[in-house]
């Protein structure tokens, strides 16, 4: 196998999957409050916006047109990234030595930890089973196009200032400019 090229969708995500579990691990290694964890979990969240949107625009219309059951399980996969999505906007304006930073990170861990392993454990051999190989590797031709339209880090904020949340109208944060950059209904920042 080449430099990540040419994977089909399933080994693409699951790459994505490794990548975030192992940012999630430097953040465990390091004691509260340690400034790295905010770095950790900023990188985190971008990885993760990123997988997110590649997941919506390139997997889910095929899980739903070709899985059985696809439309409640691409439902739940939407439901999952929203509650993840709300974490990761309460965890954007907040510093490493925020009693609140330890108690979200925390959460977008546990929650992301289980959507990963019930995509691992459900959701990828289903569509396996119910795709030809050359629709996977479609699939994961798209997934790679999708991540380099993606903004490569979150916007800067700093610590002083309030939670651009709370300055900007709901639905302008970061998880929404991404995926406005990404699929062109916003112009990339």
């Amino acid at each position: 196998m080449g430099q990540g090229h040419g994977r089909n969708v399933i080994d693409e995500l699951v790459s994505d999957h490794r990548e975030i579990e192992e940012l999630f691990g430097r953040i465990e290694a390091l004691p509260p409050g340690a400034a790295d964890r905010k770095r950790y979990a900023d990188r985190a969240t971008t990885e993760l916006v990123r997988h997110s949107v590649a997941e919506e625009e390139c997997l889910h219309p095929s899980v739903r047109e070709r899985v059985p059951g696809g439309d409640a399980l691409a439902d739940t996969e939407l439901d999952d990234h929203a509650r993840a999505e709300q974490i990761m906007k309460d965890l954007e304006g907040r510093a490493a030595d925020d009693p609140e930073f330890d108690r979200l990170v925390g959460m977008l861990m546990r929650e992301i930890r289980t959507h990963l392993a019930d995509e691992e454990r459900d959701l990828f051999p289903r569509l396996r089973a119910a795709c030809p190989a050359v629709i996977l590797d479609g699939l994961g031709d798209k997934v790679r196009k999708a991540r380099k339209t993606a903004p490569t880090r979150p916007h800067p904020s700093a610590p002083d200032e309030p939670p651009a949340d709370r300055t900007l109208a709901p639905g302008a944060g970061l998880v929404d400019r991404m995926r406005d950059a990404m699929t062109g209904r916003g112009k990339p920042y």
